[in-house]
């Protein structure tokens, strides 16, 4: 069906699954790791123009954007505790706050875009990460609208696919991504993904012994409608918020079932057919 992580990827010795936690908690919206990106992989420049989206200029992702910082404006308590219980002081005004998110390619564990390319020019590394060969895609873009994350986007010019690829050339000679190396605050951490996960899990139960109800994770199930990512958040709201799908569901979920049906048709059609021609034989 879709593309599984860790099986049948044909590397003999593969190292563990790589990833990202971002921890939109602490990040500071500096956009580091948007210029560590661009700078590293030249990528070209996307515009400076005014959005009108408070300090975001970048808007999303996009083939030019491979790491965006978001941000979000609200109402909302900031989350002042009461010191007699520890849980959040509800006599507190709502207050202005921005909550910033770096986002990027979630590298999923079912990958729909690896499912549609008709070139083999998205292939999982020995990391299990998803790249796009761009001497290969051939600007068909059936990976666009496969993506349940709306990541991948062609360039204008020549039509070909972009993404994030986790700095895969970095991660072949043992270097950390370049967005990870260059984040002051370590809102995106980068190792192996087990432990990226006991690392959440124990960051998100202290937040919530902190008072502060709304932080989850996103992503970080295996369980998901995309068998978990490889990258995945911490987030202090509700996803939609972010600009991020609530519920994501690996667009290619449905093809054998599809195949199925199809060649049970087929068959039938030929049947009829045969059928057909040995009655008027007769």
């Amino acid at each position: 069906m879709t593309s599984p992580v860790g099986v049948g990827d044909g590397y003999q010795e593969q190292p563990p699954r790589m990833g990202f936690f971002t921890d939109t908690s602490v990040c500071i919206g500096c956009k580091a790791c948007e210029v560590a990106c661009k700078t590293w992989n030249a990528i070209p420049e996307d515009g400076l123009a005014f959005t009108g989206m408070s300090m975001d200029n970048t808007v999303g992702l996009g083939a030019d954007t491979w790491r965006h910082v978001a941000f979000i404006e609200q109402r909302k308590p900031l989350g002042a505790q009461d010191p007699g219980t520890g849980r959040p002081d509800e006599s507190q005004p709502d207050e202005f706050r921005w909550l910033m998110s770096s986002d990027v390619c979630k590298h999923c564990t079912h990958a729909a875009c690896l499912d549609v390319c008709p070139t083999g020019a998205l292939f999982r590394t020995e990391f299990d990460t998803v790249v796009v060969q761009e001497d290969i895609c051939n600007g068909c873009g059936y990976c666009i609208p496969a993506c349940p994350y709306g990541v991948i986007d062609q360039r204008k010019d020549d039509g070909r696919a972009w993404k994030c690829t986790l700095c895969y050339d970095r991660l072949g000679v043992g270097t950390e991504p370049a967005c990870a190396k260059a984040c002051p605050t370590n809102s995106i951490q980068f190792g192996p993904l087990d432990e990226l996960r006991e690392r959440a899990d124990a960051r998100l139960e202290q937040m919530h012994e902190a008072g502060i109800d709304d932080a989850r994770l996103y992503g970080r199930d295996a369980d998901d409608g995309v068998g978990g990512d490889g990258a995945f958040f911490l987030l202090l709201d509700e996803p939609e918020v972010y600009g991020l799908p609530p519920d994501p569901v690996v667009t290619t979920r449905d093809l054998p079932a599809m195949w199925r049906h199809t060649g049970m048709a087929a068959l039938a059609l030929v049947g009829g057919v045969v059928a057909a021609f040995l009655g008027g034989k007769r």
